[in-house]
């Protein structure tokens, strides 16, 4: 019989609130360490709880609100294999306490962090008084992994089922198929924790539910966590040896470039003016690069939340420039009235003539343009705004460098600002 251990916290709402990223180290003896106070090592695991409990309340507060910071937390055991196991938070739709309105989102954006790495294993955890087909584990597990090849279906509360009801279908892998199937457990209700009831004892019942229920009798050996653990334990073997040839060819190409870099650097001398003068064309041509990618589009990093730089200049051309010539106010009876005059005192006390004199129409039309000049100046305005803009937020990759930073900025500004003027002479 192997002693098992029951530290997590459990309770009613959601209560894990942080990843906990649990590692099970083998060893001749039996304690727990945490990566925030690693001189401590906890033998009683009630502390270890207690631990959980209060560091997840340091960062997220006690009014249930979440955080993707991470708690670590190793294990060392004789009754342990290699093994590291994140515990993720349960994904919720109902924002409580002081969570925020996109909670959801937020433990979604949390889960799929872990779950998309090819190296991982997925536990899809689905309780069996719940419809399958809605399965928000299942359905996310599909999403980064559609060939089922890393994710276990895990069925829970098999004994909180409607009488007449059971999910010998689902078990049997033929309702929602998954490639590695699905296994049943029965864990503790919230009264046998409360209550302290022993694991061994919990194993037991769990036992006895598969054995004596009709639907589930023919496969309880496939059934329970004891058979989980064996499972997890053998999937996770194979997935290592699958796993390995890639991820070490993958290493070892990793080891040769940085194998290359040290040899740069073995002949490094920080005071070589040549090497920071080639530091510094670098910075700067980045600068140029970058600010050429912000002005034209197909940036590196695409800004989703707000337009910026050539879009934004774009904006200003196409919808707030016309929308100033059309506010425009313009009467035709005016006009007319205008052009009638223009004629008459251009002709003086001379017969008017049949066509209209070049003069006349000059000082008509000068008149209309001038209309144009305000809004014409404004959006030249409004684009310089923005290129300087622009160069703040590109030269924000110089910020370890604040004289290299300020003085590219006032260069390039000044430069704007130049053009500013010979642009608004040729307006």
């Amino acid at each position: 019989f192997v002693p098992s251990r029951d530290f997590l916290p459990r309770g009613s709402g959601i209560v894990t609130r942080r990843p906990l990223i649990l590692q099970l180290i083998f060893s001749k003896t039996e304690y727990a360490e945490f990566l925030h106070c690693k001189s401590k090592k906890f033998t009683d695991f009630d502390e270890v709880r207690q631990e959980i409990e209060a560091e997840t309340d340091r960062v997220t507060g006690t009014n249930k609100g979440i955080s993707p910071v991470p708690i670590n937390l190793r294990v060392y055991s004789p009754h342990v294999l290699n093994l590291t196991l994140i515990d993720l938070p349960g994904i919720t739709k109902v924002p409580v306490g002081d969570q925020p309105q996109d909670i959801e989102f937020q433990i979604r954006d949390m889960i799929l962090q872990f779950i998309s790495r090819e190296s991982s294993l997925i536990l899809a955890v689905t309780p069996a008084n719940m419809d399958l087909a809605n399965s928000d584990a299942l359905k996310m597990a599909k999403e980064v992994d559609p060939q089922g090849l890393r994710t276990i279906g895990v069925i829970t509360k098999l004994d909180l089922m409607d009488e007449g009801t059971d999910a010998r279908d689902v078990l049997e892998n033929k309702l929602l198929p998954l490639r590695r199937g699905y296994i049943g457990v029965v864990n503790r209700s919230q009264k046998d924790i409360d209550g302290k009831k022993d694991i061994r004892a919990a194993l037991a019942a769990e036992r006895k539910f598969f054995l004596s229920h009709p639907a589930y009798r023919h496969m309880a050996e496939r059934m329970g966590t004891p058979h989980l653990q064996r499972v997890l334990n053998q999937q996770l073997t194979n997935h290592i040896r699958e796993t390995l040839p890639s991820l070490r060819s993958k290493l070892q190409s990793q080891l040769l470039s940085l194998e290359k870099e040290v040899e740069e650097y073995k002949n490094f001398r920080p005071d070589d003016p040549a090497r920071k003068t080639k530091a510094l064309l670098q910075m700067v041509q980045q600068f140029g690069v970058d600010f050429e990618k912000r002005i034209e589009g197909s940036g590196d990093q695409v800004d989703t939340l707000e337009l910026s730089g050539g879009a934004r200049i774009n904006r200003i051309f196409h919808e707030r420039f016309p929308f100033e010539l059309v506010k425009m106010e313009f009467d035709e009876k005016d006009l007319r009235r205008e052009i009638s005059y223009a004629i008459k005192n251009i002709h003086g006390v001379r017969q008017t003539g049949l066509f209209t004199p070049d003069l006349a129409f000059e000082a008509i039309v000068k008149k209309q343009v001038v209309k144009l000049k305000e809004p014409c100046l404004k959006c030249v305005d409004l684009v310089i705004q923005e290129l300087i803009n622009t160069v703040r937020q590109c030269t924000s990759k110089l910020g370890s460098y604040p004289r290299l930073r300020e003085e590219t900025e006032r260069i390039v500004t000044t430069h704007i600002r130049e053009r500013e003027g010979k642009t608004k002479d040729q307006v």
